[in-house]
């Protein structure tokens, strides 16, 4: 039993490693300015981490392939690692020390410059409201300012999701409030992100970004969509029952559509 141990630890080593190898399973195509770091970096840790596990389960697999005992053989002598196992246990947690570091600040230079640098000036700010179970985005409108935002206003009955009073704030006459998130292409956003209720996530596996909502907090986070087209913006936060259902989409356009469709949302507002 213990080399057919060691056949089928070696066979699911070379199988999991040939699936990342070939990209069998792997992320949807980038469509953002920062996503190829974010994809080396990811590539970089796969490929480290998959190389110390292909080794230390081929290494297993040859360990019980050789010292397995059958019926009928004597037991072989056990040998002991000069100095005992703690200088084995001793490097293992240095090597690995090393390369977790490494990898992080490596990551994390690419984590701060989308998540801790600034959005640039020219960005286009767009609110976010997150609550179970939805996602609106307001535009401010032709004046370019955003009404001021009151919570106790809020009331999904009215469509009224980001407590605005249009009666008493001129600002708020103009802004746009829509289910999907327009935006044009390799123009950097900059959103701002606001819970409702409890945490919710805006996640796009082709942008890249994953952030959390957080209620009480205004969380700013941006990014440069790169290529034309729709994509599915879902919450990777459990919010309650409806959770599974929680999803928008982004659609991506030229600047001259995306200006004909705010001019259009705009008449309609």
């Amino acid at each position: 039993m213990g080399r057919l141990f060691a056949v089928v630890v070696t066979v699911i080593a070379l199988v999991s490693a040939a699936i990342f190898a070939l990209h069998v399973w792997w992320l949807p195509p980038d469509i953002s300015a920062h996503g190829s770091r974010i994809d080396r970096q990811l590539n970089e840790t796969m490929v480290t981490a998959g190389i110390l596990f292909v080794a230390a389960q081929l290494a297993l697999g040859l360990f019980v392939w050789r010292f397995d005992v059958r019926d009928g053989m004597p037991p072989r002598a056990v040998k002991t690692f000069p100095g005992g196992v703690t200088p084995l246990v001793v490097l293992a947690i240095l090597f690995v020390g090393i390369e977790i570091l490494v990898l992080t600040f490596v990551g994390s230079k690419v984590w701060a410059s989308v998540y801790q640098t600034p959005a640039p000036a020219e960005a286009l700010q767009i609110e976010v409201e997150a609550e179970q179970f939805a996602f609106y985005f307001r535009y401010a409108g032709p004046d370019g300012k955003f009404g001021t935002m009151h919570p106790d206003l809020m009331n999904d009955a009215t469509q009224n999701f980001f407590g605005l009073d249009p009666a008493n704030d001129t600002t708020a006459r103009d802004d746009i409030v829509v289910g999907t998130l327009v935006i044009p292409v390799n123009q950097p956003i900059d959103l701002r992100l606001h819970a409702k209720d409890v945490n919710h996530s805006f996640y796009v596996p082709e942008l890249r970004i994953q952030q959390d909502f957080v209620p009480g907090m205004v969380i700013p986070l941006h990014f440069t969509a790169t290529q034309t087209g729709k994509y599915e913006l879902v919450c990777t936060q459990l919010c309650g029952l409806g959770h599974y259902n929680m999803r928008a989409y982004i659609e991506v356009k030229t600047p001259a559509d995306f200006a004909q469709w705010l001019k259009a949302q705009a008449a309609t507002s």
